[in-house]
């Protein structure tokens, strides 16, 4: 896979999501990502459920790294910190993120993640291994 490739491919699991990617910066590594809550996604209180939430910053932390990984390498998330600040409605969420610190071995980023309003619903922190890209 090309480089563009990698950035424009979506997974399973993000079009589960509805993961639409907005912008990537190649520069400084970051990533703008737009996702869709379906209502299978709400939990018993009515709101989107706290694991899709990690997910959607799950992937938006991943990008972040990926836009300055060579096409020979990947990275895995070895941890991801997330805080839920609001409850999270139904509808649409823009996760923005960007790298902090890299090595050749591992990198952290951090994400955000809004409603449709802009209201902060999550904040993440991820910590990446970057490993050799198998294809």
């Amino acid at each position: 896979m090309t480089k563009d490739e990698i950035l424009a491919y979506v997974p399973p699991a993000g079009k589960l999501l509805g993961r639409e990617v907005v912008e990537v910066d190649q520069v400084n590594g970051g990533a703008v990502l737009r996702f869709r809550a379906l209502p299978e996604f709400l939990n018993r209180h009515g709101t989107v459920q706290g694991g899709l939430l990690c997910a959607m910053l799950d992937s938006s932390t991943a990008l972040a790294l990926y836009a300055v990984l060579p096409a020979e390498s990947t990275a895995l998330t070895a941890n991801l910190n997330v805080s839920f600040l609001k409850p999270a409605k139904l509808g649409t969420f823009t996760a923005t993120s960007k790298l902090v610190t890299r090595d050749e071995r591992n990198a952290e980023t951090t994400g955000e993640l809004r409603d449709a309003d802009g209201v902060l619903v999550a904040t993440a922190t991820a910590r990446l291994r970057i490993v050799p890209r198998k294809d």
